[in-house]
């Protein structure tokens, strides 16, 4: 057998039948202490190991949760990320970085929202299309994140969309503007 493929048997505490240390200064106390070494180092392999096992399955136990992949890119991809980032609020903060930021509050999420807004204005303005298109991708996570921290569906906004399509943009915008004041009991409709 090669030493590579050894396994390593922690040695027993003299209590359960094992070999006592031998005394600093003396025969063998270097060995023990080695001995000693290789056990916790072994230990620590092993507790990485386990930890690194928890942390894979925590990350593909909602996955088999969350909707089947679609073929080809499409607009379904927000539906299948809003439902990923839904399922990971409550995984392990270590692992999901979706639950980490969702566990820090809603300020946190819209913070981290605008941030992302901001960096893809950037972009745009910049007219650095790749860096728009990977920025834009960014926002759309953290706009999922706030809709499951806020509990909005995917449905309900594009029921919303719906409603407004058809319908000219300056008069959607024009009908929200005159009722908005009105529904704040400000008794006009000219916003102040």
């Amino acid at each position: 057998m090669g030493k590579s493929a050894k396994k390593r048997i922690p040695a027993l505490p003299a209590a359960e039948g094992g070999a006592t240390a031998a005394p600093a200064g003396k025969p063998g106390a270097k060995k023990a202490t080695a001995k000693k070494a290789a056990t916790k180092k072994a230990t620590a392999k092993k507790t990485a190991g386990q930890k690194a096992a928890r942390r894979l399955a925590a990350l593909a136990a909602p996955a088999a949760l969350s909707p089947p992949m679609a073929v080809g890119a499409s607009s379904a991809v927000l539906d299948r990320l809003w439902a990923v980032v839904h399922d990971r609020r409550t995984a392990d903060p270590e692992v999901s970085h979706s639950a980490r930021l969702l566990r820090r509050g809603t300020a946190k999420v819209a913070q981290k929202f605008g941030e992302e807004a901001v960096e893809c204005l950037i972009e745009a303005v910049s007219g650095n299309r790749d860096a728009l298109i990977a920025e834009s991708a960014d926002v759309l996570y953290h706009l999922m994140v706030m809709w499951v921290n806020a509990n909005v569906r995917p449905e309900e906004v594009w029921a919303e969309l719906q409603r407004r399509e058809g319908v000219s943009g300056v008069a959607e915008k024009a009908s929200r503007a005159r009722t908005l004041p009105l529904e704040l009991g400000l008794g006009t409709t000219k916003i102040p």
